[in-house]
């Protein structure tokens, strides 16, 4: 491990591409390394782990001369091409994870194209976050690395002992293939692995077969789809927040945190985007897999954890790692203390999610664990509460009132009791009462907290949730405050941290986004597409954001891929989709 590394010489997170079965994905960047891969499942441990130390093991391509010639694709699936050229000819890398009814599970695929320069594939392994001894066993042109992993290859590995490294040679004029493997597998060869590609891409195109949209920006929205579905652990249902874990926020600082989970309300946010958008299975599994991990709680207990793991069970508490971390922020974690956290909110976009599906297709499915957690918020909304930024401090958040008021309207409409639905609007009406009384600043605004001075981009929401109407005073006074303090042109925003506000965090996309809506439903349209065109423009050149954007360099900040984020743009482009055809 090397000590404290500078910015400079991470990966930078725009150079990340991503491949994956929707069970687990590996981070691939313009050379055609991959810098991250944690086998089997988005949260297991890592066998390469290069992102967050560069002794944490990588699989590079090693093309004398070679620079990397760009990557895409192919078509709309999630196998991705890598091209490398050199003085004496061009390479492409096609990477992919089997996905379809007769894939193997747990497998990493590599098809390197024939060209007329040498290539070599080098393999560094450093099981479980590069903490235990590399085992590598070569039997013939299979080579073990500890009792889980093995390595098939279309020509003879080379094990180097000494460097933990194993190399393979494909000679000038000839193709190759390689395929590591998280369990036993049935020797392939260059048919066979051809087949799984084959299967790969007809798979993602039986995906992308019920997309219905026809709109703007139809291509950042299916490059945002995708990135959703890559984040999807199929199995469950369950959406993680992103592949990564400890991408800072702020580089140098301790806010590095693991995003490999189901977040209750980042997944309400992606099943509301899916329900919209007319995938008509992928929103209600969300609700099906939130079904399965809820207990036989009363009222007076959390209903749902705020985040649980991609199979439905409590998520680990938080443990450090001893790696050197993306440009040296530490601390690397694994496990994510918020799981002991009271979000209100994260119920409450679980509602939400509930009324686009219902809005889609006239059914709520999975209504006990809807009840559940409104009956819950309509008991507990007074609670102080982590609120959305998850800070370790309760406090009462406003828009955690706001939209917990909007979630219980929404499902009063569809309460089979109504003694339940009446006493769900009362709380209604209590919170209204309430935000109006006690949760103003001196200046008239929304205040992010009771008793702050200072407002927050959630409050962009509040037209959305249609807690107030777009052109409410209040919410104006406030956007007013937004627009000269947390604002660069009145197109990017970040957000207010009440603990930690005073570092200075970069854009929050996902809050910019909600800005194009706000302004989308105040009918400010080219206001609107600034926004989303500001967004779109930071994304890389694969259409994948990460969580912020350093103003200063132009930079991805935060974890990677981002599902919230790209939730949100795709939620902004369906809203000017929707008003620009109401204009016409």
């Amino acid at each position: 491990m090397r000590d404290m590394p500078s910015p400079d010489e991470a990966v930078p997170i725009a150079d990340l591409g991503v491949i994956g079965d929707r069970a687990t994905a590996a981070l691939i960047d313009r050379a055609g390394r991959i810098v991250w891969y944690c086998p089997s499942r988005f949260d297991r441990p890592s066998l390469l782990a290069h992102l967050l130390d560069a002794d944490a093991g990588d699989w590079a391509i090693q093309v004398d001369g070679a620079v990397p010639q760009g990557r895409s694709y192919l078509g709309g699936s999630g196998v991705l091409q890598t091209r490398l050229s050199s003085p004496r000819g061009t390479v492409t890398l096609t990477d992919f994870m089997p996905l379809g009814a007769n894939a193997p599970a747990g497998v990493l695929c590599r098809i390197i194209s024939s060209s007329a320069v040498t290539r070599r594939l080098v393999l560094k392994p450093r099981p479980d976050y590069a903490r235990g001894w590399v085992s590598m066993r070569r039997y013939c042109a299979v080579v073990l690395i500890g009792d889980d992993h093995r390595l098939h290859s279309s020509h003879a590995p080379e094990v180097d002992h000494e460097t933990a490294a194993i190399t393979i040679t494909i000679p000038a004029g000839e193709s190759g293939w390689a395929v590591l493997a998280s369990r036993d597998l049935v020797r392939p060869d260059a048919a066979l692995v051809q087949t799984w590609l084959d299967d790969t891409v007809a798979a993602w195109d039986g995906l992308n077969g019920i997309l219905e949209y026809d709109g703007p920006y139809r291509s950042a929205l299916q490059s945002s789809l995708r990135a959703i579905r890559l984040l999807t652990y199929e199995a469950t249902g369950g959406v993680v927040a992103a592949v990564t874990t400890s991408l800072p926020e702020v580089v140098g600082h301790e806010r590095n945190y693991d995003y490999r989970y189901v977040w209750l309300r980042d997944a309400g946010m992606v099943a509301s985007a899916l329900a919209r958008i007319g995938t008509e299975s992928e929103g209600p599994r969300f609700l099906e897999f939130l079904s399965s991990t809820h207990g036989d709680l009363s009222a007076s207990e959390q209903p749902l954890a705020p985040l649980v793991s991609v199979a439905g069970s409590e998520a680990p508490r938080e443990e450090w790692l001893h790696l050197a971390g993306w440009g040296g922020s530490r601390p690397v974690r694994i496990g994510n203390s918020a799981t002991a956290q009271l979000q209100l909110d994260a119920y409450a976009n679980l509602l939400f999610a509930a009324q686009a599906i219902f809005d889609r297709s006239g059914r709520i499915p999975q209504w006990p664990v809807i009840e559940k957690a409104a009956q819950f918020l309509a008991v507990h909304w007074r609670d102080s509460e982590a609120g959305i930024w998850e800070e370790n401090a309760a406090l009462q958040h406003t828009s955690s009132k706001a939209i917990v008021a909007c979630g219980l309207s929404y499902m009063a409409a569809h309460a089979p009791d109504p003694e339940m639905a009446a006493q769900w609007l009362r709380a209604v009406g209590d919170i209204k009462a309430f935000v109006a009384r006690s949760c103003l600043t001196p200046d008239g605004a929304y205040a992010a907290v009771v008793g702050s001075e200072t407002v927050d981009v959630a409050a962009f929401l509040f037209s959305f949730w249609r807690f107030v109407q777009p052109h409410d005073d209040t919410l104006a006074r406030t956007t007013a405050l937004l627009d000269r303090d947390y604002s660069t042109g009145g197109e990017l925003y970040r957000r207010h941290l009440e603990l930690d506000d005073s570092l200075r965090e970069g854009v929050f996309l996902a809050g910019t986004l909600w800005a194009a809506k706000h302004w989308i439903a105040c009918g400010e349209l080219m206001r609107g597409r600034r926004i989303i065109d500001a967004v779109i423009g930071y994304s890389n050149d694969l259409g994948l954001l990460s969580e912020e954007i350093d103003l200063a360099s132009g930079k991805m900040l935060g974890n990677f891929p981002q599902s919230f984020v790209h939730a949100a743009l795709i939620g902004a482009i369906l809203d000017l989709d929707r008003a620009e055809r109401e204009t016409v």
